[in-house]
Parts: C-alpha cells; sequence; structure tokens
C-alpha cells in the first residue's frame, strides 16, 4: 500500500512538474505542441501546459542586441568606408507578434542574421546617399603634424551622423514589418566609420594635394593682392615725385623771370651803371694778387681805371647816386605774369 502510494506520488510529481512552468517578467513564453504554436504568455507568473504533449520556448522580452559584421560600403563619390554598426530591438509583447517572431526568426539567435542583413541594406542605401564626410561626421582637417581633426557637420541643426541613424533605424524598421519579424527596432548606431586599410594613404596623398593647391591659391591671391598695393604706392609716389618737380620747375622760372625781369629794370633804369658795375665784375675776376694786365690805352675796361692824367682810380659815371635814388629805387617793378 505504501509502495503504490509512493509510486502514485512519484508519478504526479512528474506529471505537475512537466505541466506547470514559470514566466519571468523578463521572458516571453511560446507554448508549442508538434511545432505548432498553441499559445504565448507575456505576463508573468505561474502556467500550466498538456505534459509530455507541449513544450515551451522562453524569449528574452528585454532590449537586445545584435553587432552587425563590419563591412564596406560606398558613398556618393564612390569612395568606399569600413562601417561597422550595431542594431537594440526587442520582441513586441503582443501575441501576434510573438507568433510572427518564432515563424520567421525561431529565437534570438536565429534572429541575428536576418536582422544584421537587413541593417547592411539599409546602411548600404542610406550611405551611397552621401558624402564620406557626411558619414564620418565632419569636415576632415590635416593637421601640420600629420593627425586629422574633424569638424562636425550638421542638417538643420542636426548632426548629420545622428540624421543618418534616424533614416537607417526607420527603414530597418520598415523592412523588420515588411518581413513581419515582430520587432521593434529601437536604434541603429554606426560605431565605426573610417577608410578601408588598404587606401588610407591614398586618401591622406590626396588630401595633402588638395591642402596644397589650396596653400597655392591662397598664395597666388596674395602675391597678387601685395602687386596691387605695390603698384598703387608706386603710382602715388610718381604722381608726388611728378607734382613736385612741377612745382620746383614753376617756382624756378618764376625766379628767373623775376630777376631777368629785374636786370630788365636795371637796364633801362641807367644803363652806364649797369655797365659800371659789369665792369667792376671783370676787374674782380682777372685782377687778382700780383696780376699784370698788359691793355692798349684805349681799352674799354681802363676807363673806370685811371683818368686822363695816368692816376689810377674808380671813378663812378656822373649822376650815379642821384640816377639811383631817384629814378632806380623809386620806379614801379611790374608783377609778375603769372
Amino acid at each position: 500500500m505504501k509502495v503504490i502510494f509512493l509510486i502514485i506520488l512519484a508519478v504526479g510529481l512528474v506529471v505537475f512538474s512537466q505541466a506547470a512552468y514559470k514566466v519571468d517578467q523578463t521572458q516571453l513564453v511560446i507554448v508549442t505542441q508538434f511545432g505548432e504554436i498553441r499559445e504565448t504568455h507575456v505576463t508573468p507568473g505561474l502556467k500550466f501546459k498538456k505534459p509530455f504533449v507541449e513544450s515551451i520556448t522562453r524569449i528574452d522580452k528585454r532590449l537586445l542586441r545584435v553587432d552587425v559584421v563590419p563591412a564596406a560600403f560606398p558613398d556618393i563619390e564612390n569612395q568606399f568606408l569600413d562601417i561597422d554598426a550595431y542594431i537594440r530591438y526587442r520582441i513586441k509583447p503582443d501575441d501576434a507578434s510573438i507568433r510572427n517572431f518564432r515563424r520567421a526568426l525561431i529565437n534570438e539567435t536565429g534572429a541575428e542574421q536576418p536582422i544584421s542583413q537587413i541593417v547592411i541594406a539599409a546602411l548600404r542605401e542610406e550611405v551611397g546617399r552621401l558624402r564620406r564626410e557626411e558619414i564620418i561626421g565632419g569636415e576632415i582637417a590635416l593637421n601640420v603634424d600629420g593627425t586629422t581633426t574633424v569638424t562636425p557637420i550638421e542638417f538643420d541643426g542636426v548632426p548629420v551622423r545622428e540624421a543618418l541613424t534616424r533614416k537607417v533605424t526607420a527603414a530597418v524598421q520598415a523592412r523588420a514589418d515588411e518581413q513581419q519579424f515582430g520587432i521593434d527596432v529601437q536604434d541603429v548606431r554606426i560605431k565605426r566609420a573610417d577608410f578601408p586599410d588598404s587606401i588610407v594613404e591614398s586618401v591622406y596623398t590626396r588630401m595633402r594635394s588638395e591642402r596644397s593647391v589650396q596653400a597655392q591659391r591662397l598664395r597666388a591671391e596674395g602675391e597678387e593682392e601685395f602687386l596691387t598695393k605695390t603698384a598703387d604706392v608706386t603710382r602715388r609716389v610718381t604722381i608726388i615725385a611728378a607734382e613736385a618737380d612741377r612745382d620746383g620747375n614753376i617756382l624756378r622760372g618764376e625766379g628767373e623771370a623775376g630777376a631777368i625781369r629785374i636786370l630788365g629794370l636795371a637796364l633801362s633804369c641807367d644803363p652806364d651803371l649797369f655797365s659800371f658795375r659789369r665792369s667792376l665784375e671783370a676787374y674782380a675776376e682777372f685782377l687778382g694778387a700780383n696780376s699784370t694786365v698788359v691793355l692798349p690805352a684805349n681799352s674799354p675796361l681802363l676807363q673806370f681805371l685811371q683818368d686822363p692824367n695816368g692816376t689810377t682810380r674808380i671813378t663812378a659815371p656822373p649822376g650815379v647816386d642821384t640816377l639811383l635814388e631817384e629814378d632806380c629805387v623809386r620806379a614801379p617793378i611790374p608783377a609778375a605774369v603769372p
């Protein structure tokens, strides 16, 4: 009797263990019978199923992550970039979505490859519409020490990289819904976007060439501006020198005109006085110390050096003082002609 009771108890425990199961709050449970989905459970608690006939599959209802295999993607200029990305998703907690997930992807492990494929397809489509700088997230500048600096690029106040991830996320969600994966795509992020190792050196060479062209252009613009300013300064100097030379010639001409005018006035006042003064200037030129001059007695030069008695003297013409005071000094000097 006791043996039979123990047997019944053991069988009951086995049946109960096969029929009862617990649903954790982090899990979704799928009950299947011979591979066919019978029911799903999304709420935690103690659940029961047909023992030995039905089986359960547990899937995680928390946020899941799939790391996409790095691949090379061409941009709009057909320049390839190595992009490493990942996707975060969760299974929708409703009966239809769980059934779709089970039918299309089976479990989390089986979901990795199909989800990676739609992420790669969406990335390839979106990356092909952008430039390399936009994909990387900014304009690349080559520093003097050989390092690079990335200046962020924004579009309508949103960084281009952020806009790219949003578009890829929306595209992946649309394709997942189209294929009835039963998942809710939370985010698709690019971990790294860089040049393939095989073309890094050629890219840097191209960047150096672009900077060299830009530097030459700046030097040419600077040289042009320098020549323009130098030519302007030279022109101004030439104009100033010409004006100064012109003014000097005018002043010299006015001075010579004044001298000639005064000379003409002196001649018109008293030609004898002028002759007398010119003779004195001539005497000062050729009569020096210990000079001997032989001249005919009737030489004009002697008329102011000797008198009829042969005595050497300096004689001014009669009435010179009166003439200078009365006629020359007081005579009006004509104004200079402008």
